[in-house]
């Protein structure tokens, strides 16, 4: 499931863009409801800015930001540049959803996501949707400190920041959002050309770009440090993790990416800092899935392979929960290695200490059918009840390992089932597809293609997909009717989308 590294930064065109669009801002325009010195016992005021946010509401609705939000995780799945690992997509949806469970003003569903990108950076846009790049894990020395970067993301959404740029746009002539979103999407299919049309539409606005952008950052930290300590991560995780940034970019010629998408002027550090010291102290060890998914991250999606065995190295005279950590990591090592013999003992030892966990799960599965060993993939999945589980990494495995045993019918049942309450999620809809295909069904496997192309933003494709499929059928039966009900449901759905290409 390892996805190629592209050399796409879209992250950097997101946030550039919503700095840029808000070009006559300035820090004075920002009127917060508390104190911007409140420190975490003011945590029961609310974090909404009521003037910017209410004028926000009126340019841009929460459902405009949603179908926004849900048109550009399209063109990042059309991009490949999305890890589709289902334990990872797992963790750090976990991890966020403890942030946002103590978030304020949240106003729309969040989801996040994990690029294959080993530059430091992460970034929100509309709808709730947060990326991470691959390359925070190798960055961050403890979990608190990751929470602090997605703490401050999250803050940006909740704040509302890109519709607040919008607002302010209507104001100011001197750069259309129809430029800038076009300049993002000309760059998903073509890097140079897409930068290109970003520099020409946000020529002669750089200052007031920093500026809106500085005012957006201190505000996403105030309150993202406030989240932190809510949901019960270390505080201090925050401004350690922004001096690390200021460190490497003092000994590099080019500075993080994260600073380039987020400024981090002095003050925005010494803030930080005296934030932190005024409030309660909380010492959180990493969770053991910390530290499984970023041994996972190392050594399956890293190019610093060198990096990954130095970090394996310092795990294994660690506390027992990292030596099992690298533990693991040597596992993944030697299956990558196509040592299967030597992951085998290496993963027995793995489950013997804890066999109903997923992760160790998830490789024990995969080694079982690189070895043509499925049927012992589908005993050992079934013991753990993985078909019951409401873990995706578990329901995925056992289907894969039910298809590679010749066990289609089963295998159909439990994907249907899985797409059917995970309608966004590829694996499912890739798998389906195959599954169907084993069977010799060629409408369903129509579309199941179509739903995978819908999901990469091609919806012509996934219209033209459905037409096949429904005139494949017997003309009126239920199976027709509903690709038809869907044709039309995409067809809406370009409808709503024209907008944000032009």
């Amino acid at each position: 499931m390892k996805s190629k590294l592209l050399a796409l930064t879209v992250s950097s065109l997101l946030l550039v863009t919503g700095g840029a669009i808000a070009s006559s801002a300035k820090i004075s325009d920002f009127h917060y409801q508390d104190d911007p010195s409140a420190t975490f016992g003011d945590r029961n005021k609310p974090d909404t800015l009521p003037e910017m946010g209410t004028t926000a509401g009126s340019a841009l609705s929460v459902a405009q930001e949603i179908n926004m939000g849900d048109f550009y995780v399209r063109q990042l799945n059309a991009a490949s540049v999305i890890i589709d690992d289902p334990i990872l997509v797992d963790y750090i949806n976990a991890l966020g959803h403890t942030l946002v469970s103590k978030a304020k003003s949240v106003k729309t569903p969040f989801h996040f996501y994990l690029v294959n990108n080993n530059e430091l950076n992460a970034y929100a846009f509309f709808g709730g949707n947060v990326v991470l790049h691959s390359g925070l894990f190798a960055a961050t020395d403890d979990e608190s400190q990751l929470a602090s970067v997605m703490a401050h993301e999250i803050s940006h959404v909740t704040q509302r920041h890109l519709a607040r740029a919008l607002e302010d746009q209507q104001h100011n002539s001197s750069l259309t959002w129809a430029g800038a979103f076009g300049a993002i999407l000309l760059a998903t299919a073509s890097p140079q050309a897409g930068m290109a049309a970003l520099t020409s539409t946000i020529a002669g606005s750089q200052q007031g770009k920093i500026s809106f952008t500085q005012a957006n950052e201190q505000e996403a930290d105030r309150i993202g440090i406030q989240l932190l300590g809510r949901a019960g991560f270390d505080v201090r995780a925050m401004p350690l993790f922004l001096q690390k940034l200021a460190d490497k970019s003092a000994y590099s010629i080019k500075p993080p990416e994260m600073l380039l998408t987020h400024p981090l002027p002095e003050s925005r550090l010494a803030d930080m800092r005296n934030r932190a010291n005024q409030m309660p102290v909380i010492s959180r060890a990493s969770s053991l899935d910390f530290m499984l998914a970023k041994v996972r991250v190392l050594t399956m999606y890293s190019d610093d392979q060198a990096g990954a065995e130095e970090y394996l190295h310092k795990l294994t005279s660690g506390t027992r929960a990292e030596a099992l950590a690298a533990d693991y990591g040597y596992a993944i090592q030697q299956y990558r290695d196509k040592k299967y013999n030597e992951a085998n003992v290496s993963i027995q030892k793995l489950l013997d200490r804890s066999p109903d966990n997923a992760w160790f799960l998830d490789i024990a599965t995969d080694n079982d059918i690189a070895q043509n060993k499925a049927q012992q993939a589908v005993e050992r999945l079934e013991k753990a009840q993985a078909a019951s589980s409401d873990k995706p990494v578990l329901l995925l495995n056992m289907a894969n390992a039910q298809i590679e045993a010749g066990q289609y019918t089963k295998a159909t049942l439990l994907l249907e089932k899985y797409t059917y309450s995970h309608p966004s999620e590829l694996n499912g809809w890739d798998m389906l597809r195959k599954v169907y295909a084993l069977q010799g069904n060629r409408s369903k496997e129509l579309a199941a293609w179509a739903e995978t192309k819908a999901l990469h933003g091609d919806l012509s494709q996934a219209i033209e997909l459905l037409t096949q499929a429904s005139a494949s059928l017997q003309k009126g039966c239920m199976e027709q009717e509903e690709y038809l009900a869907r044709i039309e449901q995409f067809k809406s759905l370009q409808e709503t989308f024209k907008k944000y290409k032009n």
